[in-house]
């Protein structure tokens, strides 16, 4: 497929719309709620149109469309600083050891304690792919197309950033971690919870969530299980996160226990390996494939290229060329596949 990613539209409402019915529980940032979506879009177009190059509140949202056809695929996010609108909180998994003499034993407990430390790092999350389209490397193309725009628009984002992974989901929609934490003070199942969560955003947490700390051993098995681990069908989505640099330390997701993932931005491979060029020529002859971006803001493209480039010149093929609607003269942002 000769797929490029884009920024959103405010036209892209129903095939997101569509997309977000397929993503079953626990995917926040995609809720199938038009409404939900139709203030995304609006955000992200702000966001795009803004003039000034420093981070803020912003979102970010990427289409991935098929070239050949103009029917959109994929999308992901970007959020340039979390926690601006509202808390965003995180569980921080820690360990409390305790040492008694008359019994000459110590204790390490693990416990959970509700944080906001993360907030003011930049966030890339909301990655979904039509299911019919998994395959041919669009996911890892949708996913690197972010690191390419923040490297982009470095000004625009933290010097941190972070991923959260959807959390282990059972096959009725529930959350075993939920069910055996949060559930307990809410009063609501978990996919109500998400629901709310996405439409409503974090306060009712802030309101209802315990503020102690909560060892895990007076967890039910089942909870303690999946804390920090992803949802099967997000294991390939941490691979390619840990292929970038990131890495799970302490922090899990307050509704599932999810793994948050977390880097400092210039290390991700993808900023940190990509190379700026001058276009001499578009042709039609092979190269190297590789992930190319042209265009800032709105104007911004990704696409698979093949690229040839030696000591006077850089060419690109000719398909990749109109994908990123870019001539010889004009510069572009391309790294190895």
């Amino acid at each position: 497929m000769s797929a490029f990613v884009r920024p959103s539209r405010l036209d892209d409402l129903e095939p997101l719309y569509e997309m977000a019915k397929l993503t079953g529980g626990g995917f926040t940032n995609l809720p199938p709620d038009r409404p939900a979506l139709e203030a995304k879009l609006a955000c992200s177009a702000e966001a795009f149109a803004k003039a000034e190059d420093m981070p803020g509140d912003d979102l970010y949202l990427l289409i991935l469309e098929d070239g050949a056809t103009g029917r959109v695929v994929g999308t992901a996010q970007i959020f340039s600083r979390v926690g601006m609108r509202w808390p965003f909180y995180s569980y921080r998994l820690g360990t409390l050891s305790q040492a008694s003499k008359e019994l000459n034993r110590t204790f390490r407990a693990e416990m959970l304690t509700l944080v906001t430390d993360l907030e003011g790092c930049s966030e890339v999350g909301g990655l979904f792919l039509h299911p019919r389209e998994r395959a041919g490397g669009l996911g890892l193309l949708l996913a690197r197309s972010r690191y390419l725009f923040i490297r982009q628009h470095r000004a625009r984002f933290a010097d941190r950033v972070i991923a959260e992974l959807r959390g282990v989901i059972d096959e009725a929609g529930g959350s075993p971690f939920w069910e055996g934490l949060a559930g307990k003070f809410f009063g609501m199942s978990f996919q109500q919870a998400d629901e709310f969560n996405a439409v409503n955003g974090h306060q009712f947490i802030a309101d209802l969530m315990p503020k102690h700390p909560i060892y895990t051993a007076m967890l039910p098995e089942s909870a303690r299980a999946v804390i920090g681990r992803p949802h099967p069908t997000g294991r390939a989505a941490m691979r390619m996160l840990e292929n970038e640099g990131f890495s799970h330390d302490a922090y899990v997701d307050i509704f599932d226990g999810g793994p948050t993932m977390a880097v400092q931005t210039d290390r991700i491979r993808t900023i940190a390996e990509s190379r700026e060029a001058v276009l001499t020529g578009i042709d039609g002859r092979g190269g190297a494939r590789v992930i190319a971006a042209a265009g800032r803001l709105a104007d911004f493209r990704a696409s698979y290229a093949q690229l040839s480039e030696d000591e006077d010149s850089v060419t690109i093929d000719r398909d990749a060329a109109v994908l990123l609607s870019v001539s010889a003269g004009d510069p572009i942002l391309h790294v190895a596949r």
